[in-house]
C-alpha cells in the first residue's frame, strides 16, 4: 500500500466539495469517482460503511466522510487535510455568493438557474441511490430492512436515530442467525 500524499487528499476533497451542489447525497457520484475509481483509496463497500457512519454521526455528512477517509489514509493529519479540502471551496464560494446574491436574488434568471440546479441534483442523487442499492440490497433480510425503513420514515416519521439503532441490531441479529444455521 502506497502512502497517500496530503496534497492529493486536499485536492481531491477540494474538487468534491467545490463541484458538489445539494448536500451530502449529491456528493456520492463524485466521491465514488474520486476515491474509488481514480485513486483506489477505498472500496465501494468501505465507502458504504464510511457513508453510513457519516450519516449517523453529528455534523455534515460530506465533512464526516472526508474526515474518515482522510483518517484511514493518513491518520489525524490526513483527516484534517481532507476536511479542509472539503470545506475550503464552500467557505470561499459562500462568501462571494452571499455578496452577489443579496443584489440579484429577485432576478428571474437566478431563480430559474436554481430550479435547474435542483433538478440536476435530484438526478444525481437518484443515480447514487440506485448504485448504493445494488451493493446494499444483497439478500432477503437486507431488502426487508430497506422496506421497513422506507415505511417507517415515509409513513410514520420514525427518528433516524431509532432507525440506525434498529438497523445495527437487525444486522447483528441476522448475522448471528446465519452463523447458527451453518
Amino acid at each position: 500500500m502506497h502512502t497517500v500524499r496530503l496534497w492529493d487528499l486536499y485536492s481531491s476533497f477540494f474538487r468534491i466539495g467545490g463541484l458538489t451542489f445539494g448536500g451530502g447525497y449529491a456528493m456520492l457520484p463524485m466521491l465514488q469517482r474520486e476515491v474509488i475509481t481514480k485513486h483506489r483509496w477505498v472500496t465501494e463497500e468501505e465507502v458504504l460503511d464510511i457513508y453510513a457512519i457519516g450519516q449517523c454521526t453529528p455534523g455534515i455528512i460530506a465533512v464526516n466522510t472526508a474526515t474518515m477517509i482522510g483518517y484511514r489514509k493518513r491518520g489525524i493529519l490526513g483527516a484534517i487535510v481532507a476536511t479542509l479540502g472539503e470545506v475550503s471551496p464552500s467557505l470561499l464560494l459562500i462568501t462571494a455568493l452571499a455578496t452577489i446574491l443579496l443584489n440579484v436574488q429577485d432576478n428571474q434568471w437566478v431563480q430559474h438557474a436554481f430550479t435547474g440546479i435542483r433538478v440536476a441534483v435530484c438526478a444525481l442523487i437518484t443515480q447514487s441511490v440506485l448504485t448504493l442499492a445494488k451493493k446494499s440490497l444483497i439478500d432477503i433480510p437486507t431488502i426487508l430492512l430497506y422496506l421497513l425503513v422506507v415505511v417507517s420514515t415515509f409513513f410514520f416519521a420514525v427518528s433516524p436515530i431509532l432507525i440506525v439503532v434498529f438497523a445495527i441490531f437487525f444486522g447483528l441479529s441476522v448475522q448471528k442467525i446465519k452463523r447458527s444455521l451453518q
